[in-house]
């Protein structure tokens, strides 16, 4: 289903001192640095599989997801999303998957949330009777009846990011990306989207890629972890493979990180 080989991308970053006369000289005068956000990193995950990719702030896990959603073209290597180069066939591509940014929204600010979905059925030219059956289900399952009458602007956080989900899920995409889907949630949203999309796995198979610095989404929705640091897969495997004594999930996944000193 999904399969990178070799992938690196890298980035060229304009670099000054403070100051007014070190931007006078910037004008002039830019220093670059790069910055490599992805390093030979290789994977594959098959249909219907739950994988959370971890790794600290920095490590590529976000830009991994841009280039699985064809939104970045990596610098060299292969890519390979259901049969698909995201990046060459970007309309058809993204008609087939489901992305959620935490820190991103793909809802109208200030317009009802309905307003949003309708226009996102006519940007998927989702049929009819394909959008009436997934916004039942979605908004049963998330809670959405009181929201969808409501701009975006007056939801709270947690509102909205069930909003976004049931967005990126209106076209019944069998594969969902998810960066930092629970960030600033409180304890009983995020309940909330784990219990869904764990019921979204099972009742559709859909293949899920999330990332996360929170340890609990893992633990309760992940059943493999693909751990990246300094744009490099450090590991491969399941929170068994990583767990010690009864140290809780955070305290593990810390001292990992100590071990491959990132």
């Amino acid at each position: 289903m999904i399969t990178m080989e070799h992938i690196t991308k890298t980035y060229r970053i304009a670099k000054r001192d403070s100051g007014f006369g070190q931007a006078l000289k910037a004008l002039f005068h830019r220093e670059y640095e790069e910055i490599r956000a992805l390093d030979d990193v290789s994977f594959s995950i098959g249909d219907g599989e739950m994988v959370g990719y971890i790794g600290p702030n920095g490590a590529g896990k976000s830009s991994t997801i841009k280039i699985l959603s064809g939104i970045l073209v990596p610098d060299s290597g292969t890519v390979l999303v259901d049969g698909r180069i995201p990046y060459k066939k970007r309309v058809e591509h993204v008609g087939k998957i489901g992305v959620v940014f935490g820190q991103r929204s793909q809802l109208w600010w200030d317009v009802p949330v309905i307003d949003s979905f309708e226009l996102l059925k006519d940007i998927y030219a989702i049929p009819d009777e394909v959008y009436k059956s997934s916004l039942s289900e979605l908004t049963e399952l998330l809670t959405l009846k009181e929201l969808l009458r409501s701009p975006a602007r007056q939801l709270s956080l947690g509102q909205r990011m069930r909003c976004e989900i049931a967005a990126s899920l209106l076209h019944r995409p069998q594969i969902l990306f998810l960066d930092e889907p629970t960030i600033g949630l409180d304890a009983v949203s995020k309940l909330a989207v784990r219990e869904f999309i764990l019921k979204l796995n099972h009742t559709h198979k859909t293949t899920v890629l999330l990332t996360t610095h929170d340890m609990q989404d893992i633990e309760a929705l992940a059943s493999r972890i693909i751990l990246i640091g300094k744009g490099k897969i450090l590991m491969d495997g399941t929170l068994a493979d990583i767990k010690k004594g009864g140290k809780s999930i955070d305290e593990t996944v810390a001292e990992l990180y100590r071990s491959y000193n990132i």
